[in-house]
């Protein structure tokens, strides 16, 4: 199968994840006028809904076939059973099922379970464990509601995570609290999320009970914590 895609806002992170012989779409009309089978992976939004209707379905190839596992709104149904009765389109299969899909020959719906099956369950409690353990032996923070996404890889040294309110000049207090108690930084990251910042610092000593309490204490500090390697 030669793979097409096409993803406005992909990451870095998410690129790293495709094979090399992914070639990129110029645009959804783009990834549409060159594909036998469309495929969805969107949430849906003001943006996302109806992503597929009647004009875009005219640009789709002959016999084309549309796959849709994301979300309900993003295809418009009565188009798309329209060009199935037309011979434009040759079958529809998604996981959304209504009384305008269930009985059409072209049409296959299957219950809206993907995220339930065994497979995903084993991942996704793996996935859990993983990221839990991660932030208690390095600070790292993935996938969270309300907490930036933070990295550092260890970089020797003990590591200090400090949660804080974020406001100005919240790192400058932390780097001259670590030079009074005379630890150096070996490395640093700092990530905010709306009202709240991390600070992810490896330092060449293990900090003091006391200069951990004055991060917390200090005004706009949430907490801290010393991570000593395992």
């Amino acid at each position: 199968m030669k793979v097409t895609g096409y993803d406005p806002t992909i990451t870095v992170q998410s690129a790293w994840k495709l094979a090399s012989e992914v070639e990129q779409a110029l645009s959804v009309d783009d990834l549409l006028s060159k594909s036998d089978f469309v495929t969805f992976h969107v949430p849906l939004t003001d943006a996302t809904a109806n992503t597929i209707n009647a004009e875009r379905i005219k640009l789709m190839k002959p016999g084309a076939v549309l796959l849709n596992f994301a979300r309900n709104g993003i295809i418009d149904d009565a188009a798309v059973v329209e060009a199935l009765d037309s011979g434009h389109l040759y079958a529809y299969v998604c996981d959304f099922s209504s009384n305008l899909l269930k009985d059409h020959p072209r049409v296959i719906t299957l219950p809206h379970l993907g995220a339930s099956t065994k497979e995903a369950e084993d991942n996704c409690a793996i996935m859990v464990a993983e990221e839990v353990s991660d932030y208690l032996e390095n600070g790292n923070i993935m996938n969270a509601v309300n907490f930036p996404m933070i990295n550092l890889p260890r970089n020797g040294g003990c590591r200090i995570a400090v949660v804080n309110s974020n406001v100005p000049n919240m790192v400058g207090q932390i780097s001259s609290d670590l030079g009074e108690e005379g630890l150096n930084i070996l490395d640093m990251l700092n990530k905010s999320r709306d009202d709240v910042a991390v600070t992810l610092l490896d330092v060449d000593k293990e900090p003091s009970r006391q200069l951990l309490d004055t991060f917390a204490d200090r005004h706009g500090r949430l907490k801290a914590e010393a991570i000593s390697p395992r």
